[in-house]
């Protein structure tokens, strides 16, 4: 069910990205994988797809779904709802490289609910233009432990749209 729900949800956001490809200046659409790190140990993963608007020269914002869970199985995940802030770099029609930072508020949820942070950067290769290789870096934080913050540093890839 869950497989099925996700999978809905990255097909309807790849379609909503395509509508980017004519409003270049206005926003760009992303889906990604990528493996992290578990606080305590361990290994997680996570797929997922989202889209950003631009507000002012390289400043946007934006929001992604994500489904994060353990490598020995996808049964026992958890929703990511992110929203972040962006600053890109270099948005010109003809770079080939755009490097950004992005950091935001994420929701954890299940069957209950976390509040996390994000933070990271990374960059777009544009392949072609209106399709690019997106590499990024991102560490959730949670801090609702007595322990201290918990981080979920992640390496991601995908491909994002304009």
């Amino acid at each position: 069910m869950c497989t099925r729900i996700l999978g809905t949800v990255l097909l309807a956001l790849t379609a909503v990205t395509a509508g980017y490809s004519q409003e270049f200046y206005r926003g760009q659409g992303y889906i990604f994988y990528g493996p992290g790190h578990a606080p305590g140990g361990g290994v997680l993963q996570q797929i997922g797809g989202g889209g950003e608007g631009f507000l002012y020269k390289g400043l946007g914002v934006g929001g992604e779904l994500g489904y994060l869970f353990p490598s020995g199985g996808f049964t026992y995940g958890l929703g990511l709802l992110s929203l972040n802030g962006s600053y890109h770099l270099n948005r010109s029609r003809h770079a080939k490289l755009s490097p950004f930072v992005t950091a935001g508020y994420s929701l954890a949820f299940r069957n209950g609910h976390a509040n996390l942070l994000n933070f990271g950067g990374g960059v777009t290769w544009w392949m072609a233009e209106h399709v690019g290789l997106r590499m990024e870096i991102r560490d959730y934080v949670w801090s609702g432990c007595s322990c201290g913050p918990q981080h979920s540093p992640q390496a991601q890839i995908g491909l994002s749209f304009r």
